[in-house]
């Protein structure tokens, strides 16, 4: 009996193996545009562009470090020098700079499509699956900070080389269960069997790229309109009740902001303990005035719910579509 049952794991793993070489390799044949084919034109409206925000704020900022301010042996008071001059005093107040980049985005209504999907017994099973199509493009434009103080109005642009975005998709809910907000969230899933099916749908004459071709792929500066790569992000087992949601967007680009809490770094621990980080992110709005039943794509529409602004965050109001944040 052993043997018997050996042997059945034995086929079902030799199935999964052909299985996912069989997805692969659609995937891959899905990257084959026919040449002859010309890529399918968006009427207007169809795509909402969001065009990159650079602020020369976001080039420099100001920090005091913990890690040498909580060592009291270098406060110390030089004979010959003024205080100001000390290790100790300068990182009171050092200074942080970064050239900073931003990708253009644009992207089609949020869809829904039915798809097989294997699972882990070996089975196919049918779902709906979630999907936005978008596209990324660099501009090759950018601001490199200005030399010496922090100074919004003296960073300079600067052009920036090929770009790598590294896409992270987060659905996060907005609904509230008895006054409380119910925090569900959702990260993008890579799956291969949908990818044919999305890219002839919305995209013919086009790549489109997963997400491990989209982050291995470097994005060079446009030479003319039409220099942008195709991705799609995919959401799986989505809660068929969700009705106020948004879609976080990172890796657009490098900005970010960071603090270092009161007490969150104490001396002998390790650099950076307590700090907190946060990427400047882009946020989608949406809403789906349904319900479980006969699920839809045409009950997604862009913006808040009307009336419901405040359950997206501190700042959304009344039909903002997108915005930039930081998470």
């Amino acid at each position: 009996m052993p043997l018997v049952l050996n042997h059945v794991v034995s086929l079902r793993a030799a199935w999964l193996i052909a299985l996912a070489c069989l997805l692969t390799s659609a995937n891959a044949r899905a990257q084959q545009v026919d040449p002859s084919q010309a890529p399918r034109n968006f009427a207007p409206g169809v795509l909402t562009t969001v065009p990159p925000e650079i602020l020369p704020g976001e080039t420099a900022s100001v920090h005091p470090l913990v890690e040498l301010r909580s060592n009291q042996k270098l406060a110390w008071q030089p004979e010959y020098l003024a205080t100001s001059q000390t290790l100790y005093e300068k990182a009171a107040h050092a200074r942080f700079t970064r050239d900073i980049w931003c990708l253009e985005f644009s992207y089609k209504p949020l869809r829904l499509i039915w798809v097989d999907v294997p699972q882990a017994n070996g089975r196919l099973e049918k779902k709906l699956l979630w999907y936005l199509v978008y596209s990324v493009r660099n501009t090759g434009e950018g601001l490199a900070p200005a030399a010496g103080e922090v100074n919004e109005e003296k960073a300079k642009p600067t052009e920036i080389g090929p770009v790598t975005f590294v896409p992270q998709f987060v659905l996060q809910g907005h609904d509230q269960e008895n006054g409380r907000r119910q925090y569900r969230a959702y990260l993008d899933k890579y799956v291969p069997s949908a990818m044919e099916a999305i890219r002839r749908r919305e995209v013919r004459g086009r790549k489109l790229l997963s997400p491990p071709q989209m982050a291995e792929t470097p994005l060079p500066p446009a030479q003319d309109g039409d220099d942008a790569m195709w991705g799609v992000a995919i959401w799986e087992d989505v809660d068929p009740d969700l009705d106020f949601f948004s879609v976080y967007v990172q890796g657009l680009t490098n900005a970010y902001r960071w603090e270092d809490p009161d007490g969150g770094f104490q001396a002998g621990d390790p650099p950076g303990t307590g700090r907190k980080l946060v990427s400047k992110t882009l946020q989608l709005n949406f809403f789906r005035p349904g319900d479980r039943f006969l699920q839809h794509e045409t009950e997604v529409r862009q913006g808040p719910a009307p009336g419901k602004a405040q359950l997206y965050g501190d700042g959304v109001t009344e039909g903002l579509v997108y915005r930039w944040t930081y998470r």
